[in-house]
C-alpha cells in the first residue's frame, strides 16, 4: 500500500485536495496518510476533517521542519495542494522525486514565486496566450522549478476573464493530479 500525504496552505478551500483524496478512495493500492496543514481553521484542514480524512497540524515556526519530517515519516509520496511556501531542504532531499505539486498553467511558461491563483489566470492573458492547462511537477528546493510529470490543456477563449479561465483549468486539475500521481507511483514501481 502506497501512503500519500497531502500538505495544504493556510488559506486555501481545498478543492484539488477533495478531487485528489476522492481519486485515492478508488485506488485499492494507494491510501492518504495525512492531509496536513499549518494552521487547525485552514479551509482545506476543516473540509478534509469533515470528508474524513487522517489529519494534522503543523504550524509554521523554528521547529517547522523537523515537526513536518516527524509527522511524514510513514508517507511514501507527497502531493501539495495550494501549498505556497516552499518545502524545507530535508522534506525535498528525503523525499526526492516523490513530492508532486499541480500548478494552474503550462510550466515552464507562468510559473514561479508569486505565481499562484488569479494572478497566473491574469498573466496568461495579459500574454495573449491561445492555450492554458495546468502542469503536475516534482518538487524541488525552488518555487515550479522542478521537471514537469505532466500536463492537461484548454483553449483560452476571446473573451475569456481570468475567473473564466480559472473555472475550466481548475477542472484539469481536478481531472489530471491523480492520474499523475497514480503514473508516477506505477512508473516508480517498475
Amino acid at each position: 500500500m502506497t501512503r500519500v500525504s497531502i500538505i495544504v496552505g493556510a488559506k486555501g478551500r481545498g478543492s484539488n485536495m477533495l478531487a485528489l483524496a476522492r481519486h485515492i478512495a478508488q485506488d485499492p493500492d494507494i491510501e492518504i496518510a495525512y492531509v496536513i496543514a499549518p494552521k487547525p481553521d485552514s479551509p482545506a484542514l476543516l473540509a478534509a476533517q469533515e470528508a474524513g480524512l487522517p489529519t494534522a497540524v503543523v504550524p509554521y515556526g523554528e521547529t517547522f521542519a523537523e515537526d513536518l519530517e516527524r509527522v511524514l515519516d510513514d508517507t511514501d509520496w507527497i502531493c501539495l495542494a495550494g501549498f505556497m511556501r516552499l518545502l524545507p531542504g530535508n522534506i525535498v532531499h528525503r523525499w526526492k522525486g516523490r513530492i508532486l505539486n499541480i500548478h494552474p498553467a503550462l510550466l515552464p511558461k507562468f510559473g514561479g514565486k508569486g505565481m499562484y491563483g488569479h494572478h497566473v489566470h491574469e498573466a496568461v492573458l495579459a500574454a495573449g496566450e491561445t492555450e492554458s492547462g495546468c502542469s503536475v511537477h516534482f518538487v524541488t528546493e525552488e518555487y515550479d522549478e522542478g521537471a514537469t510529470f505532466m500536463q492537461a490543456r484548454c483553449p483560452v477563449l476571446p473573451d475569456d476573464t481570468a475567473e473564466s479561465l480559472a473555472t475550466r483549468v481548475l477542472a484539469l486539475e481536478h481531472a489530471t493530479y491523480y492520474k499523475a500521481l497514480k503514473a508516477a507511483i506505477d512508473g516508480q514501481r517498475t
